[in-house]
């Protein structure tokens, strides 16, 4: 009962003081109370994630056979196994982004006889063709495109002309007040218009996170950036596994480079016995990219790289001024005398009476009652 009252003045205290100070019951949450959703989290080991980092040569290794976007949400996605993606890097010249591949020309001419039989009234569309920013309706494409360009690009151009026009606060407000509208144009434009230039190659990378970079059309500048761009993140220690999307053989010294470096490395490219896959801790073709083979792969490939990192701490390593210390105290207690250590832990000790041999006692016992 006594204790039951004291346990009672201890909770009122601890209230009091919550009362008075708000930081108590923060720490005690924080510091104090055990996790009550899940009490084994706490127990169960954190793994680290490797940042991860994604470099892509597009003059070697395009994504001609699939649309850019696409190409890009996959490699991502499967490289995504393997730890945080932190950087996506593209670098090409512009001769890279003005090619526009055959699968896409065929397409555009596809599009063009469609347009022509459209208007001729051979054809008509099973569903009529509609406008991403108002709505409209129209039965030819043609008709759809003109509308969309009189309108709408007009539009966007104004837009564009009073935001670089405009300065400071005003500035600030009219990205504000048309980034909705400017977000359904591009959305829209994409479906409807053209590019100009290429097929959109850096736009799509763009859309999809990548940071894309134009380099002069000298040979190989676009393998000395991207080089360069590598051992900077390494020098700094941004990542620690790198991805290469190239089957060039001149990275194979970054590859070395980064291996030396204690990094993880993955190639992603289509020549199964090229140099670059030989030096790679792991590989990857565009084909299991687009499959989503890779990433089930990749799962595999991370269990190894843990099953070598605990390896490497179980390793034994030599150090010579630990040893040098544990041989020193070792010569040291060589001269110890082991009987006079016995000896003093043994003079606390009760000495024994000796009283005899245990047979002679029991015989002089048997005479006495005889």
């Amino acid at each position: 009962m006594f204790q039951k009252f004291l346990n009672l003045c201890d909770r009122t205290k601890f209230t009091r003081l919550e009362t008075q100070n708000p930081f108590v019951s923060l720490y005690r949450r924080l510091h104090l109370e055990p996790n009550s959703q899940n009490p084994a989290s706490t127990l169960e080991p954190k793994t680290v994630q490797n940042n991860v980092g994604i470099f892509w040569d597009l003059d070697n290794k395009p994504p001609n056979s699939v649309p850019p976007f696409e190409a890009a949400i996959k490699l991502k996605k499967s490289i995504s196994s393997l730890g945080v993606v932190k950087y996506m890097v593209a670098y090409a010249n512009s001769h890279a982004f003005s090619y526009v591949p055959q699968v896409v020309r065929e397409q555009r001419e596809e599009r063009k006889l469609f347009n022509q039989l459209e208007n001729r009234g051979v054809i008509k569309p099973a569903e009529p063709y509609v406008c991403g920013v108002c709505g409209r309706r129209f039965y030819s494409n043609e008709k759809l495109v003109n509308h969309f360009k009189q309108i709408h690009e007009r539009e966007q151009k104004k837009r564009l002309n009073q935001i670089e026009s405009a300065r400071g606060k005003r500035r600030v407000h009219l990205v504000a007040k048309y980034s909705m509208k400017m977000e359904k144009y591009k959305r829209a434009a994409r479906a409807i218009l053209t590019p100009k230039i290429g097929y959109g190659l850096a736009d799509e990378l763009k859309r999809a996170g990548f940071w894309v970079r134009t380099v002069s059309d000298k040979p190989q500048a676009a393998d000395v950036a991207l080089r360069n761009h590598m051992v900077d993140m390494m020098d700094k220690r941004y990542v620690e596994c790198l991805v290469i999307v190239s089957d060039d053989s001149d990275f194979v010294d970054v590859l070395q480079e980064a291996k030396y470096r204690c990094l993880k490395t993955v190639v992603v490219g289509d020549i199964n016995d090229g140099a670059l896959k030989r030096i790679a801790d792991a590989s990857f073709s565009w084909r299991d990219i687009l499959m989503g083979k890779a990433k089930k792969e990749a799962v595999s490939v991370v269990g190894k790289w843990e099953d070598r990192d605990i390896l490497k701490r179980l390793e034994w390593t030599y150090s010579p001024e630990v040893e040098k210390k544990a041989h020193d105290w070792a010569d040291g207690n060589e001269d110890v005398d082991i009987d006079d250590a016995t000896g003093a832990n043994n003079a606390d000790c009760i000495p024994k009476e000796d009283n005899g041999a245990w047979w002679e006692l029991e015989s002089s016992d048997a005479e006495a009652i005889s």
